[in-house]
């Protein structure tokens, strides 16, 4: 007998559904193969035991099953906060929108007294320090924006002129066909950024 069929009835054997003839000739080649017979061992020793937690009269103890119940992952209670965030999720998306806005703004509102100057015809425009100039032969067409300085119109302004922390002067020879802002309040300040990123959604 080899030892692939002896591994294939020593199942069989333990189940007593080995016929006689074959248990002998399994008893001899566990007796010739030393492999074969700790393997068997082994098997006899593991069905021992399946057998006697299957046929215990009691079951299992409290202490063991108080044991693998110990062991098991408890179930983790969501925090409160975290249910009300899911529960709300559109309040919850409105007030992340402002504080992100206002941080935003805020930090824009804090730098540095850089000079920004935002137009379409900027190579128009005289920049001395602090100060843009819109020269009195000059025609710029289009709006501008002066952030941080001084803005100076001696010629035509085609658009818009917005003037944010800083200061406005208008010649009587000046002409802006458009709407003039001079913004030097941080919540009006704030106010036109967050219509401004409105209005630049909406167009896109």
């Amino acid at each position: 007998m080899d030892c692939k069929l002896a591994v294939s009835l020593m199942h069989e054997y333990l189940d007593n559904d080995l016929p006689r003839q074959q248990q002998l000739e399994l008893k001899s080649h566990l007796l010739q193969c030393v492999d074969c017979r700790n393997r068997f061992e082994e098997l006899e020793k593991t069905d021992m035991l399946l057998y006697s937690l299957t046929h215990h009269p009691t079951g299992p103890s409290e202490e063991l099953t108080d044991r693998i119940m110990g062991m098991l992952p408890k179930e983790k209670q969501p925090k409160p906060w975290i249910t009300w965030v899911k529960n709300h999720p559109a309040i919850t998306a409105a007030a992340l929108f402002l504080v992100v806005m206002l941080f935003s703004t805020v930090s824009f509102w804090n730098q540095e007294n850089q000079l920004i100057v935002k137009g379409s015809e900027l190579d128009k425009l005289i920049i001395e320090g602090q100060t843009v100039i819109v020269p009195p032969d000059q025609t710029i067409t289009g709006d501008i924006t002066v952030e941080n300085g001084e803005a100076q119109v001696f010629g035509e302004v085609l658009g818009n002129l917005t003037v944010i922390d800083g200061e406005l002067f208008q010649a009587s020879t000046a002409h802006i066909s458009g709407q003039v802002k001079d913004i030097d309040k941080a919540m009006d300040w704030i106010w036109y950024k967050i219509t401004n990123l409105f209005s630049d959604v909406a167009y896109r």
